[in-house]
């Protein structure tokens, strides 16, 4: 029987790509399949962009995963399986495939899921994980801001409607950075503001990208629509 593959997930950073690590930019250029996220439309993903530079297309098999936008449980049980099974047959041939992910792929990564159910179906593949520069790290480096000294307490919470949660977060923690806020961001302004905190806030998109934006007065950020890919970071 044939040797399987390995399933990498490669962390490509936060959106400089000089923040890509040795070992990723190793791996990428040692596996014949890379796995990436693509829209429907076929448009470019966020962590193809900032690999790009590194891959040779023409050495590869550029295999572009759909992942699906819903929360209909039989439609992203269909689609994940069938994403699962596309990778599995590139392994079962014996080739590794590099699954490249934004930021670290054990943090809030579409990796996570993929690995999780490959293990369940197709237990015999290994499946290995290359660390990535989080935009948690590319944030507070950005900003010049320490995310935790001594004993402080830092937190990473997904930005969601839930005010009260929100508000605990910033009340039990020293420094809080709020992933996935533009969605939420004029009622995160608000409490800020009902918390006396808006002056210890700063909001930046795609960080350490060329695309980034950094919001110093997060007052103003109200009634805009942000980017995907915003965070927010909060240090008393």
């Amino acid at each position: 029987m044939m040797a399987k593959g390995t399933l990498y997930g490669v962390g490509v950073g936060p959106g400089d790509p000089e923040l890509l690590t040795v070992k990723a930019y190793r791996v990428m250029k040692e596996s014949p399949v890379i796995a990436y996220p693509r829209k429907r439309k076929g448009s470019k993903s966020y962590a193809y962009a900032i690999a790009e530079q590194y891959i040779d297309q023409r050495e590869k098999e550029m295999l572009g995963l759909v992942f699906p936008m819903t929360k209909d449980k039989d439609i992203l049980e269909r689609e994940w399986n069938n994403t699962v099974d596309e990778v599995y047959e590139r392994l079962s041939q014996g080739k590794d495939v590099a699954f490249i992910t934004e930021g670290d792929p054990m943090l809030y990564s579409t990796f996570i899921h993929m690995m999780r159910l490959m293990q369940e179906k197709y237990p015999e593949v290994k499946v290995v994980s290359i660390p990535g520069i989080s935009s948690i790290n590319g944030v507070a480096s950005r900003l010049g801001l320490p995310l935790a000294d001594g004993d402080e307490h830092v937190a990473v919470v997904p930005a969601t409607e839930d005010r009260e949660k929100m508000k605990q977060a910033l009340l039990t923690h020293d420094c809080v950075v709020f992933l996935k806020v533009a969605k939420v961001i004029d009622m995160m302004v608000d409490l800020l503001a009902e918390l006396d905190l808006l002056s210890k806030a700063s909001v930046v998109t795609k960080v350490t990208s060329g695309e980034e934006v950094i919001w110093p007065n997060v007052a103003e950020l109200k009634g805009l629509e942000l980017e995907y890919l915003t965070l927010m970071v909060v240090r008393k």
